[in-house]
């Protein structure tokens, strides 16, 4: 998995998050993005937040 670029991210589980996130489509999500993403990766709010931003990252550099 390559690094999203975001020096925040040192914590493998927003890494990880963050790149899940950015692969999956909003249709294929059965929630909203925070509390999914606390509950598939055991993330904080603010980690949920964090990857969401790298996601949006992730997308933009890829696009």
């Amino acid at each position: 998995m390559s690094n999203s670029g975001i020096d925040h991210l040192d914590n493998p589980k927003i890494e990880e998050a963050a790149a899940w996130l950015a692969i999956t489509p909003r249709r294929q999500r059965e929630k909203p993005a925070v509390p999914l993403l606390r509950e598939r990766f055991g993330l904080t709010p603010v980690e949920a937040c964090q990857a969401i931003s790298a996601a949006n990252l992730i997308i933009a550099r890829a696009g």
